[in-house]
């Protein structure tokens, strides 16, 4: 039944849902499904990352789902791993930007802070605005997170410190492209300072382990592909990122103000493609001598189906065989591990194809632990 009732969701996706306040006797947790422990389990993991908060809204918005039908529907019968998916996180997602809106005034007072009521909030919202969360459930998150540019630059370092080259940048996936504009930052990394001291965004994630070898870092271009990339001078796709930031961290919500306003007086460098085939044809162009190529990605791969993930595998390395002393290439990887047990930062490097496990790291920059 549930296969069928998404069919006629996705079908009627843009009809308005008939807005209806809840009595205070319909605030029961609904049938509990399968597929409705994604949004308990995450709300773990959001508490186990410092956001309490929205471990209980996933988990009041899990048993007041029933609230929402299209989109307890799609939840039900979603089609693929909902964890790599990240669908509790597209939820999270929707519910914050229904707050932000000020749409459904249970729900933004509880955002504010002013009472702590969940299951009415939550069933309030799912009941006014089931078909503006399913739009948010058919996208993939956009989060685009800056803090995670510390671990990427940290990268760089040890490839500017191999082949002591300037950089030419390759990001899959690159949403706003705010991590394209890394060079624009400043950065603490360890006690080790580089890249642009006088910018109004300065990273400083807690540092754990060894102190990574100081070089600099001198980027000479920087481009990325995405599906769906989003325009930091557009109103709409700054509200988007800003709802997926986890409401109770201010200090992310403000990293991620600054960051777009500097893309907004630099706009990074996106083209709307296809990642596999636009890095297979940025790879086979000619790369100028003595210049590193670098292919990077975070929070990318988990999107893609495993042939593609193996079919980027071998572009890459492909590509790497190709490589001199004079035009190295290099892949930094922040991703989950298959088992999403930890976020791991990777280096390769070509010419030779030395791997290196460089770094466990929160999933949003806080911390890195250099290994």
């Amino acid at each position: 039944m549930a296969a069928l009732i998404s069919t006629q969701v996705i079908a009627d996706t843009l009809r308005p849902s008939r807005p209806r306040t809840p009595e205070t006797s319909e605030l029961r947790p609904s049938v509990r499904l399968p597929a409705h422990a994604e949004l308990s389990r995450q709300a773990d993991i959001c508490r186990s990352f410092g956001s309490d908060f929205v471990g209980n809204v996933l988990e009041a918005a899990e048993r007041q789902l029933a609230h929402a039908p299209m989109t307890e529907a799609v939840i039900a019968s979603w089609p693929g791993d909902r964890a790599a998916a990240a669908l509790a996180m597209r939820l999270n997602g929707a519910l914050h930007a229904v707050a932000r809106r000020g749409i459904v005034p249970e729900l933004s007072a509880l955002y504010r802070g002013e009472h702590a009521d969940y299951d009415r909030a939550l069933a309030a919202a799912l009941s006014q605005c089931d078909s503006f969360i399913l739009q948010w459930l058919r996208d993939p998150t956009q989060t685009n997170e800056v803090g995670r540019s510390a671990a990427l630059m940290s990268a760089l370092m040890i490839a500017a410190d191999k082949f002591g080259l300037p950089f030419e940048l390759l990001e899959l996936g690159t949403s706003c492209g705010l991590n394209l504009n890394l060079g624009r930052y400043g950065f603490d990394l360890g006690g080790i300072r580089v890249g642009d001291q006088a910018s109004a965004l300065q990273i400083a994630p807690e540092w754990r382990g060894r102190r990574p070898v100081a070089a600099p870092v001198e980027i000479l271009s920087a481009c990325g592909a995405d599906l769906h990339p989003l325009d930091a001078q557009d109103t709409d796709s700054r509200e988007r990122l800003l709802a997926f930031i986890w409401a109770d961290q201010r200090h992310r919500i403000e990293r991620l103000e600054r960051a777009l306003d500097i893309a907004r007086h630099h706009p990074p460098q996106i083209e709307k493609a296809e990642a596999i085939a636009w890095v297979a044809a940025r790879l086979a162009a000619p790369q100028a001598a003595d210049t590193c190529r670098v292919v990077f990605h975070s929070m990318f791969r988990q999107y893609l189906p495993e042939p593609q993930r193996a079919r980027l595998a071998e572009i890459i390395v492909q590509s790497g065989q190709f490589a001199t002393e004079r035009t190295p290439l290099a892949w930094i990887s922040l991703e989950w591990t298959p088992d999403r047990g930890e976020v791991r930062l990777s280096l390769t490097s070509w010419p030779g194809g030395e791997q290196r496990f460089l770094a466990t790291c929160h999933p949003y920059g806080e911390w890195i632990h250099w290994r």
